[in-house]
């Protein structure tokens, strides 16, 4: 006799879901409440009022910013512009004379000293002051008041400076300073040759020159350049 067929998928349990019950806003409200209450009871009430406080953007700061010049800033950095350089050679013919036996006799130390010197010519931008300098930004017109161009240095070329004659007579005593005597009338000699000429026009030429490329540099389109008498203000 044949037995009762067992259906292979009867241990097979499908259980449908469990509707829900609609959930009514009271019950949100009373869920949100109590989360509250729980939040309270772990980190504190402090922690809520503070809160709030924390997560503001913090107001920002008022900057008032009231910037110098660029033009003038530029300029002044180049402090001392050298322009000019002045190959000088001259001859310097110096002579201590001395009186012998009550000034019957005339002693003579002398020497001949050959003297190559350098001088340095240029302007010093660190006495520009900002009333010098104006910028019209809509024409881009730059307006400039420079001082005077002045000496920076005389110096001598030691390596070709020498001296060429030296003379001392029987009676003559040697002065020992005739030669630092003589360098120093070379370096006056060297620096007032220097100036002579056209010099001086030169090194506004070159000064102008190098001012309008700055400028133009910095974005102005027409540079005008004036200079300040020798002695005069702002400096």
């Amino acid at each position: 006799m044949e037995g009762p067929l067992h259906d292979p998928y009867a241990s097979v349990a499908v259980h449908a879901p469990r509707p829900r019950a609609p959930t009514s806003s009271a019950g949100r409200a009373a869920r949100i409440a109590l989360l509250v209450v729980a939040l309270l009871a772990s980190v504190g009430f402090g922690a809520l009022v503070v809160a709030p406080h924390l997560r503001a953007p913090a107001p920002p700061d008022t900057v008032v910013a009231r910037p110098s010049p660029a033009l003038v800033i530029a300029i002044r950095d180049l402090a001392r512009l050298e322009t000019t350089e002045v190959h000088v050679e001259k001859v310097v013919d110096l002579a201590d004379r001395q009186s012998r036996l009550f000034g019957l006799v005339q002693a003579t130390d002398a020497l001949l000293l050959v003297a190559v010197g350098h001088v340095t010519i240029g302007v010093d931008l660190a006495r520009i002051g900002e009333d010098d300098i104006a910028m019209d930004p809509e024409t881009g017109v730059a307006r400039l008041t420079l001082p005077a161009p002045e000496v920076f240095s005389t110096r001598l070329d030691e390596e070709e400076t020498y001296v060429y004659t030296r003379s001392t007579s029987l009676l003559a005593r040697r002065n020992e300073q005739l030669e630092s005597r003589a360098r120093k009338e070379a370096t006056a000699a060297i620096e007032k040759a220097a100036l002579e000429g056209n010099v001086m026009a030169r090194a506004k030429a070159q000064a102008e020159r190098q001012i309008t490329a700055l400028a133009t540099q910095l974005g102005a389109k027409r540079v005008d350049i004036r200079w300040r008498e020798v002695g005069g203000g702002g400096d």
